[in-house]
């Protein structure tokens, strides 16, 4: 039986870290942050400098490597040292 390939690595990343109930970021507000989400293909240093440092740093997933930074009620995801994707969480509760 001839098995069939897993997804990108991006789409089945964002799916499986998430799920779901995920939305798609319009805006980040975080104490002491910018409101504005990274655009997509920032570099990582640009976010760094425009939202701060992540609240915690994912080890990179994958080829082409993926990486998570997580931050207050968002994620940002990026590919190499690029943003490919940013979610906001749902709420908790």
């Amino acid at each position: 039986m001839r098995s069939t390939p897993l997804p990108s690595p991006p789409a089945w990343l964002i799916l499986c870290v998430l799920g779901a109930r995920a939305a798609p970021l319009a805006t980040a507000t975080a104490a002491g942050r910018a409101d504005t989400p990274p655009q997509r293909g920032a570099r990582m240093t640009a976010v760094e400098a425009a939202l701060g440092a992540p609240d915690e740093r994912h080890a990179a997933v994958g080829n082409p490597p993926i990486t998570r930074w997580d931050y207050a009620g968002f994620v940002v995801f990026f590919e190499n040292d690029r943003v490919i994707h940013a979610v906001r969480l749902p709420p908790a509760g």
